[in-house]
């Protein structure tokens, strides 16, 4: 819970202020409308995300399902590059905005004023160093940081909640402003209404609460496909920091609002983008303001922990699996390194501004959880539960007009997170074609049948035949055979085994395949194979073969008739295209020792 609440909770830091500059005198009523809809609409489409997809993939693998073939597979690319938009942005903005804290600080040197962009960059390298180190020391980190940041805000909060009601003339000048701006309660409900989406950065963090579910325990009975103990714990991490983050967020506003002159939120302020601590010197001394501004970097700082989690949980999850990224991109470290760069140079791009980060992060968060209302609505429907449809797809409307209304009002937050997505699919496809020709298969399982057509032939020799299945009758394999001996000049066709592979999802790029054998018409040998890519397939066939056996295969082709350019192009969008070159290719990158390497033959 703690390495998500310094993302969610971290937001105490500038909240109040950004609640306040939206909706002015109203920032209480506007913040209770954004809690509710964080513990009744938010909160349980997570929890229902928790259970759909219980080792971390989010919202992003039930939409991934949805969609088949390459479409589902760019929805899931688009999705993803609004994800990165919120998990950089947040490691950026956050550290950004440490640095201001920093500068603004009565007891930091003034020679500091105006070096925000290098102090930022310097917080990033310090996260990004504390994830080389290892995963358990981010997460001990982020627990002592929650807690002493939480103590620390109850403390200010409870303070000035006591000068609040010290101050007779507190409550009733807000109270004479409300209804002087906005008349009565129900005009004042209606324009806060309009308001609060100005205030979502509030609801950061369920996102990156369900991206880390993996490092969540379960029970010790979990079944990996159901791990009950472990949802039923993410439902409990969730709960927890949505009501912890609820009651800080309506306390926060209502005590900032009352106490803090208007003119201080604007910008050149003491408040600005720091309320709470603004309040912290006021009332509780130097001394404890320093020491709440030191909880308040470090958290801020730490912020970008729980995104740099999510990011390093979701990307292994899809791109890799995809063929959309270097194999490298599996491993934490180099990935941990590429994701840091990329903070540097959005941290120079928008020179450590913390407003104009602001639209980008509030979009990415806002898309992210729209689309998981979305996919908690259609499963909800696809397990014939209608009144928990009506529910959630009432939540995906708030949410959608929440970010309808941040879009009209910030659009650079859609531009933003547009180049992430061109980026990223441009950097995927390209990784695609690069990796077309490699080994695919995970694993290689076979049928009783298809294992003892393969020990028979191997006591000789093991000859499979390519073929296309179309009619499949007798005629087919027959004609199949007098071509290969022909062809060939074999001397009979005892021992050939035919070898069909059909494609399945032809976007995929990983896969196991199962081989199954078949005795067509009472005398063809038939090995049916399911894949995603047909040379690719029958290359990992031959090899592991090869290595079972201790037996070189050979395997017959011939030559695809057309256009071999449009050939290669179907290969690489289709899994088809010219064969037998290809899977000879994916051979050679595999075995590159000619004496160990499966013979192919093309006539």
């Amino acid at each position: 819970m703690c390495l998500t609440g310094v993302d969610y909770f971290s937001t105490l830091g500038y909240q109040p202020g950004i609640a306040f500059v939206a909706a002015g005198a109203l920032s209480p009523i506007a913040t209770l409308i954004l809690v509710l809809l964080t513990l009744f609409g938010a909160l349980p489409v997570y929890r229902r995300v928790a259970e759909e997809s219980p080792h971390g993939q989010g919202s992003i693998a039930m939409l991934e399902r949805l969609l088949p073939f390459w479409r589902g597979k760019l929805f899931v690319l688009m999705l993803l590059g609004f994800a990165l938009t919120d998990f950089i942005i947040t490691v950026t903005l956050s550290a950004a905005d440490a640095s201001v804290h920093i500068v603004e600080n009565p007891h930091v040197p003034g020679v500091l004023d105006g070096k925000e962009l290098w102090i930022t960059l310097f917080l990033v390298a310090l996260l990004g160093a504390v994830f080389l180190k290892g995963f358990r020391e981010a997460i001990g980190v982020a627990v002592w940081l929650v807690a002493a940041y939480l103590a620390l805000n109850a403390v200010v909060i409870a303070v000035a909640a006591v000068h609040v009601f010290q101050d007779a003339h507190a409550v009733t000048d807000w109270t004479t402003t409300l209804t002087a701006e906005h008349g009565n309660v129900v005009l004042m409900v209606a324009v806060s209404l309009t308001l609060f989406p100005k205030l979502a950065l509030g609801m950061s963090g369920f996102e990156t609460g369900v991206a880390v579910m993996s490092h969540v325990r379960g029970d010790p009975g979990d079944r990996p496909q159901r791990p009950e103990g472990r949802i039923r714990s993410t439902k409990r991490l969730l709960t927890t920091a949505a009501i912890v983050m609820s009651g800080y967020l309506i306390a926060s506003s209502l005590v900032t609002t009352l106490l803090i002159p208007a003119d201080e939120f604007r910008d050149g302020g003491k408040a600005s983008g720091r309320a709470l601590a603004f309040l912290a010197h006021r009332y509780l001394g130097e001394s404890f303001g320093t020491a709440y501004d030191v909880s308040t970097i470090l958290i801020l700082w730490f912020a970008g922990a729980s995104a740099m989690a999510g990011m390093l949980n979701l990307i292994p999850r899809y791109l890799p699996r995809y063929g959309m990224s270097p194999a490298w991109a599996g491993a934490v470290r180099p990935l941990v390194l590429v994701l840091t760069l990329t903070a540097f140079l959005i941290t120079w791009l928008f020179d450590a501004d913390v407003d104009a980060q602001g639209g980008a992060y509030a979009t990415g968060v806002l898309v992210l959880m729209t689309s998981a209302a979305v996919a908690v609505t259609l499963a909800a429907r696809k397990a014939r539960q209608p009144r928990l449809t009506v529910a959630y797809g009432l939540i995906a409307v708030v949410l959608a007009y929440t970010l309808v209304d941040n879009v009209r009002e910030r659009p650079d937050g859609v531009k933003i997170g547009g180049c992430f997505i061109a980026a990223i699919i441009v950097v995927s496809l390209v990784s695609r074609l690069v990796r077309s020709l490699e080994l695919r298969t995970t694993e290689v399982t076979y049928d009783a049948r298809a294992d003892a057509f393969i020990r028979d032939c191997a006591r000789r020799t093991i000859r499979l035949v390519a073929n296309e299945p179309d009619a499949r009758d007798v005629s087919e394999y027959r004609d199949k055979i007098a071509q290969i001996v022909d062809d060939h000049d074999l001397p009979d066709s005892g021992d050939i085994v035919f070898v069909e592979v059909t494609v399945e999802d032809y976007s995929d790029f990983e896969s196991r395949i199962e081989v199954h054998g078949e005795v067509l018409h009472g005398e063809f040998r038939v090995l049916t194979v399911r894949a995603a890519s047909i040379p690719n397939a029958l290359a990992s066939l031959l090899l592991d073969l090869r290595d079972r056996t201790g037996v070189r295969p050979h395997i017959y082709f011939e030559w695809t008739e057309g256009n071999p350019l449009l050939n290669l192009a179907r290969f690489l969008l289709f899994g088809v295209g010219d064969v037998a070159p290809l899977a000879r290719e994916v051979l050679r990158r595999a075995e590159p020792d000619r004496g160990r390497r499966p013979h192919v033959h093309v006539g």
